[in-house]
């Protein structure tokens, strides 16, 4: 499994749409050299899936709305799949139970691999023939950022499980992070006015980043960076999570129930965490990872300063370079620090919950489930991370997760009321 890492292949938007989708689906298959069948049929936790089952989803995916839905004729490579790697789509049948993903040991690796390529074939020659049709196009952009999203999920995913192995194994042998120190975190002066948030109309967006609105935003300051592991150490060892003062309610809770003294993969003695590289030695100058919302917001109550709001951070955002550290670099960890950088490294928490847009309207029809039923519970990220691809971002995408999940690439960075 510790295979050196070899360059991630980007598919650039505007070339064939046969190209970029082996492009994509390339990717998705080198994601998962070196695992072994043992390693792509477990899962971790309920809320992560198996290695094996994000290569079948994905193909699901392409075989359930591309092909059995617009090529005449197409019968399914297997009718049970559709039971077994439909993920949350009641309107298209009834599923398998998450929880219990990690139970499907049959069909085996190579019988998903055959899957993958008996569906590749079939979509290689529709997008060929069809490629530009305008009731294809759609739903061919929506397939492979959906295959995006599981690239960084499956990496999540492979991490958690691997860190539970009593051995530490590596993922990868992965470049190391460069040494280097962290300067006091500084704010930009951020003035109050009226911000558009949202896509802008141009190129692919998911229906939950519409429809561009108008907000209200005070004028505010917003941290150069992110809290860096070095500033997040500090609070704890100035007793953080054992202060109640500093917690909301169920954020508390979960501390104690959890036992919560560290972020994830920190080790006990606050020296070394678990990477998709093995164990590290912890870079002080890194931006602290693998956060949820509670300690974030901790923290920020902790330091005098709070979370920014999402329309704070994306109107800050869409005036910077579109720079960062993402899955295409191959460093696959977040890196020291950087100053006015607001995209890569680590998804970052923001103050706002996952709730539609003014005027939001889901997709028609089994596409209306992908993001609208989960609007409630749940906290906005912005920014991408080090294992998301870079082409699949812009600052109008919603990341989400309900605030006391960990095992994403999390971070955050501060605000402050003027």
């Amino acid at each position: 499994m510790n295979t050196q890492l070899r360059p991630l292949a980007a598919s650039p938007a505007d070339t064939a749409p046969e190209t970029r989708y082996a492009a994509v689906r390339a990717l998705t298959a080198e994601l998962c050299r070196g695992l072994s069948p043992e390693d792509m049929a477990l899962q971790s936790m309920p809320d992560a899936s198996p290695a094996k089952w994000h290569l079948a989803h994905t193909t699901w995916f392409f075989e359930t709305f591309l092909l059995q839905a617009h090529v005449p004729g197409y019968e399914l490579f297997d009718p049970a799949y559709a039971y077994l790697f439909n993920s949350y789509y009641e309107s298209v049948g009834p599923r398998h139970p998450r929880p219990a993903r990690g139970m499907i040991s049959r069909p085996s690796v190579p019988e998903v691999r055959a899957y993958r390529a008996h569906v590749d074939g079939h979509m290689q020659r529709l997008l060929e023939a069809r490629g530009t049709d305008p009731a294809l196009a759609p739903l061919l952009e929506l397939g492979l950022n959906h295959e995006q999203q599981h690239q960084e999920l499956l990496l999540m995913d492979v991490k958690h499980l691997l860190s539970l192995n009593p051995l530490r194994p590596a993922w990868r042998a992965l470049p190391r992070l460069p040494a280097a120190r962290t300067g006091t975190l500084k704010y930009i002066s951020r003035p109050a006015g009226q911000v558009s948030i949202g896509h802008g109309g141009q190129g692919f967006a998911f229906d939950n980043e519409t429809p561009r609105h108008p907000e209200l935003v005070p004028e505010h300051f917003l941290g150069e960076r992110l809290v860096s592991n070095g500033e997040f150490r500090e609070f704890m060892a100035q007793g953080g999570y054992r202060e109640p003062s500093l917690w909301m309610s169920d954020g508390w809770a979960l501390v104690q129930k959890q036992a919560w003294d560290r972020p994830l993969y920190w080790d006990e003695d606050m020296t070394t965490e678990f990477t998709l590289g093995g164990q590290r030695e912890i870079v002080d100058a890194a931006p602290v990872s693998h956060i949820s919302w509670y300690e974030a917001d901790a923290f920020a109550r902790w330091s005098g300063a709070r979370l920014p709001t999402e329309a704070e951070w994306e109107s800050f955002a869409a005036t910077q370079p579109f720079m960062g550290n993402f899955l295409d670099g191959g460093l696959v960890q977040p890196a020291p620090a950087r100053d006015s950088q607001v995209y890569g490294d680590l998804w970052e928490w923001t103050g706002s919950a996952y709730l539609p847009y003014p005027g939001y309207k889901p997709l028609s029809g089994a596409l209306g489930e992908y993001n609208g039923k989960f609007m409630i519970n749940q906290m906005v990220l912005k920014g991408g991370a080090c294992v998301t691809p870079a082409e699949h971002l812009r600052a109008s995408y919603r990341n989400f997760f309900y605030p006391q999940q960990r095992w994403q690439f999390g971070g955050f960075r501060l605000a402050k009321d003027a």
